[in-house]
C-alpha cells in the first residue's frame, strides 16, 4: 500500500509541474515532439498512476447499501393490506347481495341519519365540546361514506343490467283507442307457432309459413288487436313479418329487446304489454315455457314443417271468435276452466252441450265461468 501511494504522489506532483504552468506544458509538448517514445513512456506512466490513484480512493470510500429486508418488508405489508381490502369488500358484496337494494337502504337508513344529525349538531358552547362534536362527526362522515359508495355503485351496476335484461320500456304498446276499449288483444308468438325458420347446408336459411296463417290472421284482424311477440333480434322478425303479413293484420309486432332476460333465456312479460290483463290471450307453441304469465296462454302443437296438413290455427278459430263475440269478463278464468284439456275439442264438446241443453230451455255459457 505505501508503494502504491508513493506512486500516486509522484505522479500527482509529476502532473502539477508540467501542467500547472503554460511554460511547462510548452516545454512537454516541445520535448514529445522531439522525442516521441520518451513522451509516450511519460504518458503511460501518468495514465497509470491516475488510474492507480481512482481504485484507490474507490477502495477508500464506504458504500452504504440499504438493507434488502427493509423494502421486502414493507412490499409484503401493503400487499397483505390491499389483499384484506378487496377480500373485506368481496364478502361484504357477496354476502348483502341476498338482499335488495332498498332492503339495505332500509337496513343503513338509522345508521346513515345518525351520522348526518351528528354533523349537523351545533348545540355545544365551548370549545372542548365543539372539538368533541367535530371528531364524532367526522367518524360517522367516515364510516358511512363506504356505505354510500357501495349503494351508489351498486345502483348503478344493476340500472346497467336492467338495460339488458328488462323489457325496453314499461309500456310496449301505445295506449289502446278509447273506442276500443273492449277489443281483446292477441299476442301471437313467431318461431315455431306462426312460421319456422330452418338452415341447410344445399340451401341456406328458409322460412315456411305454417298451413292456415294467412286465413287465421285475416279473420281474427277483424274482431282482435293482434300483436306478434317474438324473442328473435328485430333484424329477423321485421322482413319475416313484411312477407308474411302483406295485408297488414299484424298491429304491433315485438322482438328480443321487449322481452324480460331470467337465467339465459327470454320470456314474453304480458304486464308490459300496457293493456287490460284480463282481455289478453297469448298462443304459442311454447306458451307456458316463454311468457311470464301461463294464466294468459293458450298453448299449440309446436309446427316444424312435418305435417303439411297442419289444422291448429284454424281449429283455434271458434273458440276465438266466441270469445271477441260474449266478451267475458276476465279471459284468464276462462282459460283456467280448459287446463288440462286440448281447447278446441273441449269447446266443441262443450258446444254440443250447450246445443243439448237449449233444446232444454238451459242457457248456460259455453265457456264455463265468466
Amino acid at each position: 500500500m505505501s508503494h502504491l501511494m508513493s506512486r500516486i504522489t509522484r505522479a500527482r506532483a509529476l502532473s502539477s509541474l508540467l501542467f500547472a504552468n503554460p511554460r511547462t506544458t510548452r516545454a512537454f509538448a516541445d520535448a514529445a515532439a522531439k522525442d516521441p517514445a520518451a513522451a509516450a513512456a511519460l504518458g503511460a506512466v501518468s495514465s497509470e498512476a491516475n488510474a492507480s490513484g481512482e481504485k484507490a480512493a474507490e477502495a477508500q470510500t464506504p458504500v452504504l447499501e440499504e438493507p434488502a429486508g427493509g423494502k421486502r418488508s414493507f412490499g409484503w405489508l401493503k400487499f397483505g393490506a390491499f389483499t384484506t381490502l378487496i377480500g373485506a369488500t368481496g364478502a361484504v358484496g357477496y354476502y348483502s347481495y341476498a338482499y335488495s337494494l332498498d332492503e339495505l337502504e332500509r337496513m343503513t337508513k338509522d345508521f346513515r341519519k345518525k351520522a348526518v344529525l351528528s354533523a349537523q349538531d351545533n348545540s355545544s358552547s365551548s370549545s372542548l365540546e365543539k372539538a368533541k362534536v367535530f371528531l364524532k362527526s367526522g367518524a360517522w362522515s367516515i364510516a358511512v361514506k363506504p356505505i354510500d359508495f357501495y349503494l351508489n355503485t351498486r345502483a348503478k351496476i344493476e340500472e346497467e343490467v336492467r338495460g339488458f335484461t328488462e323489457p325496453l320500456s314499461e309500456k310496449l304498446l301505445p295506449d289502446l283507442h278509447p273506442q276500443e276499449q273492449h277489443v281483446f288483444t292477441l299476442v301471437l308468438d313467431l318461431q315455431e307457432t306462426l312460421i319456422y325458420s330452418d338452415w341447410r347446408r344445399e340451401r341456406g336459411w328458409r322460412t315456411f309459413k305454417r298451413p292456415g296463417l294467412e286465413a287465421f290472421l285475416e279473420r281474427l284482424a277483424k274482431f282482435y288487436e293482434i300483436v306478434v311477440y317474438s324473442d328473435q333480434l328485430p333484424m329477423f322478425v321485421d322482413p319475416v313479418i313484411d312477407r308474411m303479413d302483406q295485408k297488414g293484420c299484424i298491429r304491433y309486432r315485438l322482438s328480443r329487446p321487449a322481452t324480460k332476460y331470467i337465467d339465459g333465456k327470454h320470456f314474453r312479460d304480458l304486464s308490459k304489454l300496457n293493456r287490460d290483463p284480463s282481455r289478453i290471450i297469448y298462443i304459442s307453441g311454447h306458451a307456458l315455457e316463454s311468457c311470464l304469465q301461463p294464466e294468459n296462454a293458450v298453448p299449440i302443437k309446436p309446427w316444424k314443417m312435418d305435417d303439411n296438413l297442419d289444422t291448429e290455427l284454424l281449429d283455434l278459430l271458434p273458440f276465438l271468435e266466441y270469445v271477441a263475440l260474449h266478451r267475458p269478463a276476465d279471459i284468464r278464468a276462462v282459460l283456467q276452466s280448459y287446463q288440462g284439456h286440448d281447447i278446441p275439442k273441449e269447446f266443441l264438446e262443450r258446444s254440443k252441450e250447450h246445443q243439448r241443453r237449449m233444446q232444454g230451455q238451459k242457457k248456460p255459457g259455453l265457456l264455463g265461468k265468466w
